[in-house]
């Protein structure tokens, strides 16, 4: 693996001679260079606290495995949290990728290290050098992805033998229903609805902005293409909060009656 150049030294953001990108960026919806959604993201608390801040971070970070000198790729780096948590854990270099400007100029305005860096890359055509990486991430990006077996393939050639995956998608079953939101029952009862869970394809719901697409895959899709790519699935977990998030946020314990995001662990198969 070539040197990285210094944070001065390189042109920022540019997808260079390691990755393969094309601009502009036609098939993935690039809603966070809109100043209104950009606007309401950043005060998330995920956006303001990192990692701290995702409900989800403990269990995905249970998946992660050591990364003491790993080349790490970040697909979907967002503001840059998960790479520099992984050079505070003796990663030897992180590569972020992320199709959004905002994201990107945070990422770099919140990063010293010269070790990590950042260049804007649309995944839905990004392609590897061969064996370049040795953990490959990704936290709630590739359900934007409309061709996911290919990034998959993408990534199972960049990863050395044995190397790993990690990645947390929206749930299928959250993402399923052409209206996603809870429905009161006459009971009191609220229920999540599925309808339409076969019928993959984009999914089109009002969070943060009008208009905000994201795709909707079955369970069974997302694992065969992650199999069909070339990995062996070592664990999958549908998160939901535990007893102590929800002592803290009680908002969350309605989120015990459906699964939110899905959390896969996987390897390479030489």
């Amino acid at each position: 693996m070539e040197p990285l150049l210094s944070r001065t030294e390189r042109p920022i953001f540019a997808p260079g001679h390691l990755v393969a990108g094309h601009e502009p960026f036609p098939m993935t919806q690039n809603i966070y260079d809109t100043p209104d959604f950009f606007r309401e993201y950043s005060r998330l608390e995920r956006s303001q606290r990192g990692l701290d801040g995702a409900w989800e971070w403990p269990l995905l970070r249970s998946l992660v495995p050591d990364l003491q000198g790993k080349r790490v790729l970040d697909l979907g780096c967002g503001f840059g949290w998960f790479a520099r948590w992984a050079r505070q854990q003796g990663a030897a270099s992180v590569l972020g990728l992320d199709v959004s400007l905002n994201m990107l100029e945070r990422a770099e305005a919140m990063t010293s290290d010269n070790a990590i860096e950042f260049r804007r890359i649309d995944l839905e055509d990004a392609e590897f050098p061969a064996s370049r990486f040795d953990f490959a991430f990704s936290a709630l990006a590739l359900h934007y992805v409309q061709n996911l077996p290919r990034i998959f393939k993408a990534v199972h050639l960049a990863l050395c033998d044995e190397g790993r995956f990690v990645f947390s998608v929206e749930h299928p079953i959250y993402t399923a229903s052409l209206n996603a939101q809870w429905l009161a029952q006459s009971n009191g009862m609220k229920t999540w609805p599925v309808d339409s869970y076969s019928n993959e394809g984009p999914r089109t719901t009002d969070w943060l902005a009008k208009g905000f697409t994201k795709r909707h895959r079955t369970f069974s899709t997302v694992i065969n293409s992650l199999i069909d790519a070339g990995f062996v699935v070592g664990r999958v977990e549908e998160w939901g909060p535990t007893a102590d998030q929800i002592a803290t946020r009680p908002d969350l314990a309605e989120e015990k009656d459906r699964p939110l995001f899905l959390l896969v662990a996987a390897q390479r198969r030489s």
